[in-house]
């Protein structure tokens, strides 16, 4: 590749070996619609897709593979739990260090009739749990919250949050966008309802693919937001009522599926644990060598990057120029701005000037750590 690729929290890049492969066969090779047809093609294509909802399942402990549906990214993901399970009346409880994905949904249903209540997060976006009792409810439903912030990695207490949700049965909804496929993420032991995810990050698919993984027990609770054609029980105009058929309306993104089948397969080879160990590696030499810059006031750092993302502030410089010359003159691709998260920002004290994102993946190296190490340290001590 030309250049440093940095944005790996946008989306990942490069993909494992196999993924374009897997993607090139399906619509070369096989074409055909699952459920819809009885030939030979079609079963194979069906195939694939089962075996796609086992992967995620056994990745996530998300039990029936039925209840693994398909959706384009994670934030339709988050539409169709977040819109089909409250209802005016209804409050929900997030937190301060949301994505849009979260909160633009939010605060459309607040016009609607529900309500919601953001728990505030320390001023590195670690959530203030004693909160959480606080923002309580009678009529609480549900909490959402994103398991690791998409600007500066602070990730957060999951399981306790999960606890909470069981001790006062609530629908725990997680935002898995940043840490599936780099976390370990147990829908059971953290009692998670409704786990969102997207294809097109940490488990290193294409874009356009994403989806949910749903509790038995929630399935009745939400309702549909799209409905149509499934190719099951073709002679009535009702929505299905069973899985994935009940959220599957429409024809599936299957080249997409098939580009997220074989990067499923490539991280349970590699081991979740190995491409964090890795990721973090980069991350706390990337840190490491940025403290002289922290300590004589040309940077700062915002966060607790307990994952490989970082984001930065260029103190004496404007953070558009920063990132442009770290391109131009670097070949250094980061990402700059707001990242979809002003609440985070706020949160952060990075509102609204926001960072420069740093965000390292499976394929960055040390040396590619070292280049943007000094390529900081050229810009802040020109400005």
């Amino acid at each position: 590749m030309n250049g440093i690729y940095f944005d790996n929290a946008a989306t990942s890049f490069p993909k494992p070996p196999g993924v374009a492969e897997a993607v090139a066969e399906y619509i070369s090779d096989i074409g055909a619609n699952i459920n819809r047809s009885s030939y030979a093609k079609a079963y194979d294509a069906e195939s694939m897709v089962f075996e796609t909802r086992q992967l995620l399942c056994d990745m996530f402990n998300g039990g029936d593979l039925k209840n693994a549906v398909f959706t384009k990214n994670i934030t339709e993901s988050l539409n169709v739990i977040l819109k089909g399970l409250l209802k005016p009346g209804d409050h929900v409880i997030t937190s301060s260090m949301e994505h849009n994905a979260v909160m633009r949904p939010l605060v459309q249903l607040e016009k609607a009739g529900v309500s919601f209540s953001r728990v505030p997060c320390t001023s590195q976006g670690k959530l203030i749990l004693p909160e959480l009792e606080k923002a309580l409810r009678d009529n609480t439903r549900a909490v959402v919250m994103t398991h690791a912030s998409n600007v500066c990695g602070t990730v957060m207490p999951v399981k306790e949050v999960g606890e909470f949700c069981r001790e006062h049965g609530l629908i725990f909804i997680l935002d898995s966008a940043q840490t599936a496929g780099v976390l370990p993420i147990d829908m059971e032991q953290m009692n998670i309802d409704a786990l969102c995810f997207t294809g097109h990050k940490g488990l290193l698919g294409p874009q356009g693919i994403g989806g949910f993984i749903l509790k038995e027990h929630v399935i009745s609770q939400i309702e549909p937001l799209i409905s149509g054609g499934t190719g099951s029980i073709s002679h009535t105009e009702d929505v299905p009522s069973f899985m994935p058929d009940r959220f599957e309306a429409g024809t599936l993104n299957l080249p997409g599926i098939a580009g997220l089948n074989a990067p499923l397969k490539w991280i349970d080879n590699k081991g979740i644990d190995a491409i964090r160990n890795h990721e973090l590696k980069l991350t706390e030499m990337f840190v490491s060598g940025l403290e002289d810059m922290v300590a004589n006031g040309l940077l700062r750092i915002v966060g607790l990057h307990n994952i490989g993302v970082i984001s930065v502030q260029t103190i004496n410089k404007d953070l558009s120029e920063a990132a442009l010359e770290l391109e131009e003159k670097y070949k250094i691709m980061t990402r700059v701005g707001l990242h979809c998260a002003p609440s985070a920002h706020k949160t952060l004290g990075t509102y609204p000037e926001g960072t420069i994102r740093f965000s390292f993946g499976w394929n960055n190296t040390e040396k590619e750590v070292e280049t943007a190490i000094e390529a900081l340290r050229k810009i802040v001590r020109e400005a």
